[in-house]
């Protein structure tokens, strides 16, 4: 008896094992589908080649006037009529004046500036590399885990490079309300992260209407809810899309999980109970590869990212209702 006991408990284990797992790779396929359903949509808005000028900006670059395709086209690719230097280098646009990401399509004639790190004022690009940091902290943190232990973002709070740590605040699968990673579990998320820079995966944005964004993260009410703060105050949201991973930003990213050259999760602090569960803050420290830090500097800079970073949270802004999705017939 107590051999068939534990034999059933062995083959629910494993059913409940193979549901989790086969539940999380849905998701993800589902969010990558939508994901490139809706990049075609928006490519095929552009169905005849219509040419644009692009005047660049910049040191050594003034006066150049590329001739590129109208929503085709990015900044990415005015960066490969230049120099090597310019496709190795940027790591985000100014389009008129504007933040761009690098592989976000030109939709009209425009001034073009490059940015890098080595800028005389990279604070732009600061901002988007700390916020890219969090992303690639986000994707590894929901990938990470056994599969029938559930995974929650909540957010990646937006805080200055100042503040001495990127962020990401989660809720774990119950299982491990009591758990306290360990040294070797904070390595094993670190190394997951360098995995992903070594791949130098671009960060695909892609600007959509609420209502396809809450298609996206049908599966999260966490998410769902987040897309709906961001609609209460722009009538779009933006999505990216690092290797088949999609996730919801509040602002640009840099162009490649390549750009990242030291980096480390450096503390999982715990916040307390909260709405979803027990709210956890992950932390991690990170340098591009133009600014690499001496060993010694890097050691001081973690000590400091493992402290907690405390978040002010902004005024709750009641959302207006955003449409649900509307199905897709077979015909479009």
């Amino acid at each position: 008896m107590l051999i068939r006991a534990a034999c059933q408990h062995l083959q629910h284990r494993f059913r409940s094992t193979a549901v989790a797992a086969a539940a999380r790779v849905e998701v993800l396929s589902h969010r990558n589908a939508v994901f490139s359903r809706e990049q075609a949509r928006q490519r095929a808005l552009y169905p005849r080649v219509e040419k644009i000028e692009v005047s660049m900006q910049g040191v050594g670059l003034d006066g150049t006037l590329l001739i590129m395709n109208r929503g085709m086209s990015t900044p990415q690719s005015c960066a490969m009529h230049l120099t090597e230097h310019h496709v190795t280098n940027s790591a985000l646009a100014l389009v008129d004046g504007e933040p761009w990401p690098l592989h976000q399509p030109l939709t009209r004639s425009c001034t073009l500036t490059l940015l890098t790190f080595k800028d005389s004022d990279p604070t732009l690009v600061n901002q988007a590399y700390w916020r890219s940091c969090a992303a690639l902290l986000g994707q590894v943190l929901e990938t990470a885990f056994k599969d029938q232990l559930s995974v929650e973002l909540l957010s990646t709070p937006e805080v200055p490079v100042t503040s001495g740590a990127f962020l990401c605040d989660l809720v774990l699968d119950p299982q491990l309300d009591s758990w306290t990673p360990s040294e070797e579990s904070m390595r094993s998320l670190t190394r997951g992260a360098q995995q992903l820079i070594l791949q130098d995966l671009p960060w695909e944005p892609l600007e959509v209407d609420p209502s396809v964004a809450l298609e996206v993260f049908s599966h999260s009410r966490c998410q769902q809810e987040a897309v709906e703060q961001r609609a209460a105050q722009n009538p779009k949201v933006m999505l990216y899309r690092c290797g088949d991973y999609v996730l919801l930003s509040g602002g640009p990213l840099v162009a490649r999980t390549g750009l990242c050259f030291q980096y480390e999760v450096t503390a999982l602090h715990s916040l307390g109970g909260g709405r979803w569960g027990l709210h956890r803050r992950a932390q991690g420290l990170s340098l591009p590869f133009q600014l690499e830090a001496h060993h010694t500097v890097w050691r001081k800079l973690r000590k400091r990212a493992e402290k907690l970073v405390e978040v002010q949270l902004p005024e709750k802004v009641t959302p207006p209702p955003v449409a649900p999705p509307t199905p897709q017939s077979s015909g479009q």
